[in-house]
């Protein structure tokens, strides 16, 4: 057991519910791994606005990661939040600096870090994503941000959110954007088009396992699938697509990015990425 002093720097997930993340897994891994004095906890939540005052008041209180249902409420209670993350409209984790709460995002820096390691070149490339709700937006801003792409086409069956994420693209970035309905229809033809595309609806997660949204016959060669999706490891749509000879990206590497990026800001050192990989993998292939 490592020893905790007043010194210990605190770091936690707040949300509701919280019965399964594996944060405090990975990121207790990583603070023993490198030897820092620093512990993780998980803390379910429902009242955020206090959450954060106790964070304030408690010097110690290093770092916050934010999930489900709190990515939008908390931005109420930082100080300072980047222009990218006020776009987005979420952020993930937040930072006590000295007498600041700084919020920022990680997901889609995270998912964006996927592609680059997978030697995925998004310039110039027209992408299709499935789905408009929270990861979507913070995959989407970044994308249209930090990248090149000639266009991003974004299907979704929620009209209001669909039309929300498209005006806000359009408004905050310089992106092409077009927008759609997922159904059948607007789907196929999205497809003839597309050369990435990212799912970001749960339709596929466990324990839907047999479920996916795109059928065989819509893959052409050399297109590029992502799921963001982390349980199972390879969903059916990613199963469909490496049938086809088409290269995947599993949810999983967005995942253990954007935790590797938060580490970082809570420690400011390098994450041990290999570290973190595999709690993730160990629990996932359990």
């Amino acid at each position: 057991m490592r020893s905790i002093s007043s010194k210990t720097q605190i770091c936690a997930v707040i949300g509701n519910p919280l019965s399964h993340t594996l944060s405090p897994a990975i990121h207790n891994a990583a603070f023993e791994f490198l030897d820092l004095d620093f512990v993780y906890l998980a803390c379910p939540v429902e009242n955020v606005k206090d959450a954060l005052a106790g964070m304030r008041a408690i010097a110690n209180f290093r770092g916050l990661s934010v999930t489900i249902p709190h990515k939008t409420e908390v931005m109420k209670y930082v100080d300072d939040i980047a222009a990218v993350d006020r776009n987005i409209g979420s952020i993930n984790t937040v930072i006590h600096e000295q007498d600041k709460l700084i919020g920022l995002g990680t997901d889609g820096s995270g998912a964006l870090k996927a592609f680059v390691d997978r030697g995925v070149d998004i310039d110039g490339k027209n992408v299709l994503m499935l789905g408009a709700g929270g990861a979507a937006r913070a995959i989407a801003f970044t994308l249209a941000q930090k990248t090149k792409l000639a266009e991003l086409s974004i299907l979704d069956v929620n009209e209001a959110l669909l039309q929300g994420l498209t005006s806000d693209l359009k408004t905050g970035t310089d992106a092409v954007i077009t927008s759609g309905s997922l159904t059948e229809g607007p789907l196929a033809a999205a497809m003839k088009s597309a050369d990435i595309i990212i799912h970001c609806t749960p339709v596929d997660m466990h324990p839907n396992v047999d479920a996916s949204l795109i059928a065989q016959e819509l893959f052409r060669p050399e297109q590029v699938v992502f799921d963001i999706v982390y349980n199972p490891l390879e969903t059916k749509l990613l199963t469909d697509a490496k049938s086809r000879g088409l290269k995947i990206i599993p949810g999983v590497e967005m995942f253990i990015n954007q935790a590797a990026l938060q580490f970082e800001q809570f420690t400011g050192v390098d994450a041990p990425v290999d570290v973190m990989r595999r709690v993730v993998m160990e629990y996932l292939e359990s």
